[in-house]
């Protein structure tokens, strides 16, 4: 394998990006980009090559287990691809690796996000059911495009739901900077109690007001709880 630095300056990782677009790029190419560096005695592009063969192998793996399920064959692993795993590559040390894997993390995050549509507080609660678990109330924003895909999901305060809390410039801020189409709020009532209180009510009033002004849909405001939900579009109050 041609070393990197033996490459016509148009070849290298960096420069094809610059000349040709990300996608021009081969997967070692990528990862050669994200290590920046080789180690000594092994150039940026065979450790490169290496990790990749791992990973290639990796989800090869996770197909054919994928595929097996789907025929009923009841297949089960942990193989994951971990920080010692790819320290196992002679020369990757934990801060490479850690790069690699925190990369493949935050895509897969965005990748799953991308996809996931909310259209209805059912929807609302499964994606935020970790929070029926938390000891203190969670604020949370969920924002959507136009197609009722997530954008992001956002915790905006932890503590007891008032109005002085809950301004609606911490609430619209980020829905503003994503350009959203529509908000739904959300918190969770670690006592386990369904009802709106009379706080959950003014604040549900005020942000639906300032929504009207800022051209962003206030979709819903749903009160998660381990036994359930509560949701403000469903029950007419919105």
């Amino acid at each position: 394998m041609t070393a990197l630095r033996d490459l016509h300056k148009d070849d290298k990782p960096r420069e094809k990006l610059l000349n040709k677009g990300v996608e021009a790029l081969k997967n070692e190419e990528l990862l050669a980009i994200l290590l920046g560096s080789g180690v000594k005695g092994k150039d940026v592009r065979k450790l490169a090559r290496e990790i990749v063969t791992l990973m290639d192998s990796h989800f090869d793996k996770l197909s054919d287990r994928s595929l097996s399920l789907s025929k009923g064959n009841g297949v089960q692993s942990t193989d994951q691809l971990t920080l010692e795993k790819l320290c196992e590559i002679h020369g990757l040390g934990q801060a490479k690796a850690s790069q690699i894997l925190a990369s493949m993390e935050l895509s897969k995050r965005y990748l799953i996000r991308s996809n996931k549509r909310i259209t209805s507080a059912e929807d609302v609660y499964d994606e935020l059911k970790s929070f029926t678990n938390k000891s203190q109330e969670h604020f949370l924003t969920i924002t959507l495009d136009g197609a009722s895909h997530i954008i992001n999901t956002r915790t905006v305060f932890i503590g007891t739901l008032n109005q002085s809390l809950v301004h609606p410039r911490e609430v619209f801020a980020d829905a503003i900077a994503d350009r959203a189409a529509g908000i739904i709020i959300a918190h969770n009532h670690p006592s386990g109690t369904l009802d709106a209180s009379r706080a959950d009510m003014e604040v549900t009033r005020r942000l639906k007001e300032v929504s009207k002004l800022v051209g962003i849909e206030l979709l819903d405001h749903v009160i998660l709880a381990r036994d359930g939900y509560y949701s403000f579009a469903d029950e007419g109050l919105l």
